[in-house]
């Protein structure tokens, strides 16, 4: 893939992505027309997710207001409580959330959210942003349906400089306001298979969706970008291996697309060998990573390899957070490949997140390692990458999924 290829279609995907939105499945239609006028035949598999419109939201703290924005599937409420700021999780600050709107630092979390509802808090107030940043800029976030679980009490965001004035000056009274109306839609997974001399196959992977006001160039239309590039150069190159790419819709919700495809697809899972993830790279700035969820055995053939080529690559064992988990915990060996930089070069999750950040030189450099590590797993008599996720990992899978609180 060319310069001005890639940078054509940062340019035509920047815009905004979130899961279940008209946008993504606008972009969801781009990625299979461009895989089409290859003549590659993708298709887009639907499944459901959970949505929501706000039709009112406000918020007041001792009589003023403060710009916000409700979170999504939180339900409707009205309610006036004392303002409690929870500085810490301990037992002590968690029990005096009690009978309390809550501000916590960041988001809202499986594990606090849990310990919130337990100790007796009524709302949630978290805040976002930078308080360098020039910007008053609200980011649209959501209550995760596998958070609440029917316990649902009203949530909303608020820009870190509101955040500050509030405990500056000791506020003492918050009034929430929420009414939306929640109802199930659909994101999007776009699926291309490229048949090879066997049935077994290698699933790469990478998500397309955004989070609000973010265009995602970094996180991740760069992914996207990498996985195009990847199944044009094996449509024209043999491989042993069919090779199966997923596009997938929602990663930012929860890694639902994934899951989704995981769980579609369940009798096919036991003919994948491996996934490769593709999350963030090309970026200006940062050191390239290769995180196997896999055998030690394959961070030491990453780290040969990258010698062998002359690539740096920082290759460890671990679980990543994007679109390989679901596939991991399905018993299949995955590895993620990403550039990840500092936030002050490559800033993800907000407004900051464009194609300015991005380096189409450095992309066809990430790209080019990748697709030579794919090919060599491609083309193997065997992948011998071994179809066995070890202790330590399923450990770390059960704390990632939140089937175990992490020590």
């Amino acid at each position: 893939m060319n310069l001005k290829q890639i940078k054509k279609i940062f340019k035509d995907t920047a815009y905004e992505r979130m899961g279940g939105s008209e946008q993504e499945l606008q972009c969801a239609n781009y990625i299979a027309s461009l895989l089409k006028e290859e003549g590659l035949n993708a298709e887009i598999e639907a499944f459901e997710v959970p949505m929501a419109t706000i039709n009112s939201v406000s918020l007041s703290v001792d009589g003023k207001k403060i710009n916000c924005k409700g979170y999504y599937c939180c339900g409707s409420h009205e309610l006036t409580a004392p303002l409690y700021y929870l500085r810490a999780d301990d037992k002590y600050s968690l029990e005096n959330c009690k009978g309390k709107i809550v501000l916590i630092d960041g988001i809202v979390r499986y594990w606090l959210y849990k310990d919130l509802i337990e100790n007796g808090a009524l709302g949630i107030i978290t805040y976002d942003g930078d308080v360098h940043y020039s910007d008053s800029n609200i980011y649209q976030r959501e209550l995760r349906s596998y958070f609440s679980e029917g316990q649902k009490i009203p949530c909303v965001n608020i820009n870190v400089r509101d955040a500050v004035k509030l405990i500056e000056k000791d506020a003492k009274q918050a009034t929430v306001s929420i009414s939306q109306e929640e109802y199930v839609g659909n994101s999007h997974n776009v699926t291309l298979l490229i048949p090879g001399e066997r049935e077994e196959e290698i699933v790469f992977t990478a998500h397309y969706d955004s989070t609000s006001l973010s265009q995602g160039a970094y996180d991740n239309m760069s992914g996207s970008v990498g996985l195009i590039a990847m199944a044009l150069h094996f449509a024209k190159n043999p491989h042993s291996y069919s090779l199966r790419f997923v596009w997938c819709g929602s990663e930012e919700r929860g890694l639902l697309g994934a899951k989704a495809y995981c769980a579609n697809h369940e009798e096919e899972l036991n003919r994948i060998a491996l996934n490769i993830n593709l999350d963030m790279i090309g970026c200006t700035m940062g050191r390239f990573i290769a995180c196997c969820t896999t055998e030690n055995a394959l961070v030491s053939y990453i780290g040969y390899m990258a010698d062998e080529l002359g690539f740096q690559v920082k290759a460890y064992q671990d679980v990543y957070s994007s679109d390989s988990t679901p596939f991991a915990d399905k018993g299949i060996p995955a590895v993620s490949f990403a550039r990840l930089a500092s936030k002050e070069t490559a800033t993800i999750h907000n407004s900051y997140d464009t194609a300015t950040i991005i380096k189409p030189q450095q992309m066809q450099l990430d790209i080019e390692f990748i697709t030579a590590f794919a090919t060599r797993m491609a083309n193997s008599k065997r992948c011998p990458v071994a179809k066995n996720i070890p202790d330590n990992i399923k450990e770390k899978l059960d704390e990632y999924l939140l089937r175990k609180r992490k020590k």
